[in-house]
């Protein structure tokens, strides 16, 4: 009997709880991820082709900048609240709001609006076909993004933990950096060749982003399992690498960086599963054959 009237007090206070309205933010880390969602915005209106401010330069060039730009801004709002010790359900909730915006619907419309340009300026027969595989692609990467993020909330309530070594599933942003960073490279480089390699291979490659956030392939947090910690003075010369590449060629290595670990949550999940595939015992002998022996006839 007691114990039913402490769930019911519990419960009662849980309501009163949830249905306290937000008073307060902390104002510095909410408005870093609100420029998150901002980059997103912008990103899409630079996509469509329109801006509200004068003319600039290659639109989609911009809108895909403006994504990784949200990027970084994603990465500083966890750590501005964890250091100020004002991380909140509110702040939670706010990030993923502005995630689906920038790492779900831009990526999505950028790759959209990229191909039916090029359709535009083509004489395919089969275009209305084409565009709607190209509609299914994007609305397949929307929606993978949304489950994305929202298992990502459930799970890291449940376990409360600020500090994630792993992620299931491929990451949202950097879902939308595979995206922006191959149109960034086709933009930059490819279309000066002549050549459509990456718009052919781009719709399936933005579902299959979409497919791998919702799998339960485990991808390492770069910054919490190579960077955090203790390290040998053989990583400050590793990382100088990378570095430059980034600084010098920066399209490309985002594309091979965005690329490369994409495909090794994949390579990785493929090895354990052929290390833990059952295999025959090896003392068991091969059945052998015998062949059958003639009864004798019957004495009569």
């Amino acid at each position: 009997m007691s114990h039913s009237r402490y769930r019911h007090r519990k419960k009662r206070f849980l309501t009163r709880v949830r249905k306290r309205p937000v008073k307060t933010i902390t104002l510095l880390p909410s408005l870093v991820t609100t420029l998150n969602g901002v980059c997103g915005f912008g990103a899409i209106v630079f996509a469509a082709g329109g801006t509200p401010i004068g003319q600039f330069g290659n639109h989609m060039i911009i809108a895909c900048y403006l994504v990784f730009i949200g990027m970084i801004a994603d990465m500083m709002d966890g750590h501005l609240a964890r250091l100020s010790q004002s991380t909140s359900s509110f702040g939670g909730q706010l990030d993923s709001l502005c995630d689906i915006i920038s790492f779900g619907i831009a990526p999505a419309f950028i790759m959209l609006s990229l191909i039916t340009g090029l359709l535009a300026e083509s004489d395919l027969p089969s275009q209305p076909v084409i565009i709607r595989g190209l509609w299914l692609c994007a609305l397949v990467y929307v929606c993978c993004t949304a489950i994305r993020l929202a298992r990502f909330n459930v799970e890291n309530e449940k376990t409360h933990s600020e500090d994630h070594s792993t992620f299931t599933g491929l990451p949202s942003p950097a879902a939308a950096g595979l995206v922006c960073s191959l149109t960034l490279v086709y933009e930059l480089y490819e279309k000066a060749l002549s050549t459509s390699i990456i718009p052919m291979i781009l719709p399936l490659i933005t579902m299959g982003a979409g497919v791998l956030m919702v799998s339960r392939i485990k991808y390492p947090h770069i910054a919490n399992h190579y960077l955090k910690g203790k390290k040998p003075i053989s990583y400050l010369i590793v990382l100088l690498l990378p570095i430059w590449a980034l600084i010098v060629y920066t399209e490309i290595t985002l594309a091979l960086f965005a690329s490369g670990f994409a495909l090794s949550g994949v390579l990785r999940a493929a090895v354990v599963k052929l290390k833990h595939k059952p295999s025959a015992p090896k003392n068991q002998s091969a059945p052998v054959l015998t062949a059958p022996v003639a009864e004798p006839p019957e004495k009569s």
